[in-house]
């Protein structure tokens, strides 16, 4: 169980007394991470081991949801805003834009390493084998007329071997991510968007109403079949341990850490296993990253020295101490490169 005095409440956050970034030195002298509750624990870990390791203090970071992250560090420069924000996905263009409004102008991009979106449930229920088709059918607000015909209806399933003869008779219940999370941006890229595309007259849609498309294959059911479990990956662990006959989507590393209670369901017959992941043959991977708010470094203390502790083979190599954690390290070509990026603080274009 990771420190909880690692945690900074948004109350906290708020309670900071607002002051120019010339003094933070004397308002702040920790550093301030926001961001997504998957690298969460790999950031936590980090951020003890720079604590320990170091004279600077222990940073202190808050599970957000990649978006809420990128929102609060988008929002400004100085000690009432985050140094870094913690991210399942990649920034987008119109995030930068918003930074680059709000003062934001050089934000530093370090990818981290893999991780693969788990669909898990519990021990004690039967291994199942899933396809993006099926999660798609199973999540999605409306679906193609089983009965048949180019037409949507109201998603009319109610149990997994509606969708499948093969599946369990149970009810449909996954507990995942608000919208607000990059686990949910990327499980909707990588799954919901996929899925929906199988059927052609659907994929044929995007070219003539490209607003409708996204609509039909994003829009999640709202009948209980899905259920937003919030930015707290570990409570979803508990409630799947539970209740054996829910699924629940997260990142790997919460899957890996608690597989004495939960397995991965295979998707298009791939385990979510560590090799799997890091070859590319499990369809559901993603890369991970943190922003820098360059005009925080040097200012905030020991923003510098918490890269190169990220940074270092000790802590991200193929043998470091996050891949004990479930992170799936890169190559080393692209750890070399992201390496000097940390340490030259080469900002975005």
């Amino acid at each position: 169980m990771m420190s909880r005095n690692l945690v900074l409440s948004a109350a906290a956050l708020s309670a900071i007394a607002l002051s120019p970034l010339a003094s933070a030195q004397s308002s702040r002298d920790y550093i301030s991470i926001v961001g997504s509750s998957t690298v969460y624990p790999f950031a936590t870990v980090v951020a003890e081991q720079f604590g320990k390791s170091t004279r600077y203090k222990t940073p202190k970071i808050e599970s957000t949801g990649s978006g809420g992250g990128i929102k609060l560090f988008c929002a400004g420069v100085g000690v009432e805003h985050p140094d870094i924000t913690n991210a399942s996905r990649a920034i987008k263009k119109s995030e930068l834009e918003r930074c680059a409004a709000n003062g934001v102008k050089d934000v530093v991009e370090i990818k981290i390493g893999y991780d693969g979106i788990t669909v898990a449930h519990s021990k004690a229920a039967k291994p199942v084998t899933l396809t993006r088709k099926e999660l798609w059918l199973a999540l999605a607000k409306q679906v193609p007329n089983p009965k048949g015909g180019d037409t949507m209806v109201a998603n009319p399933y109610r149990t997994w071997n509606q969708i499948n003869p093969k599946l369990p008779a149970t009810k449909i219940e996954v507990l995942g991510p608000p919208p607000t999370s990059g686990t949910r941006d990327a499980f909707t890229e990588l799954v919901m968007d996929k899925g929906c595309n199988s059927f052609g007259f659907i994929k044929a849609m995007k070219k003539a109403d490209k607003k409708m498309h996204k609509a039909l294959c994003q829009t999640v059911r709202e009948d209980g079949g899905y259920v937003e479990a919030g930015e707290n990956d570990n409570l979803i662990v508990q409630k799947l341990d539970a209740n054996h006959e829910a699924f629940g989507i997260f990142g790997f590393s919460f899957l890996d850490q608690n597989r004495d209670k939960l397995q991965g369901a295979a998707i298009e017959g791939v385990m979510p296993e560590f090799d799997a992941i890091a070859s590319g043959k499990y369809p559901v991977s993603r890369p991970l990253f943190f922003y820098v708010k360059k005009a925080h470094v040097g200012v905030i203390p020991g923003i510098k020295e918490y890269l190169a502790e990220f940074t270092s083979d000790k802590a991200w190599g193929g043998e470091g101490y996050l891949s004990e954690r479930g992170l799936i390290p890169m190559p080393d070509a692209e750890r070399r490169k992201y390496t000097a990026s940390a340490k030259m603080l080469d900002p975005m274009k």
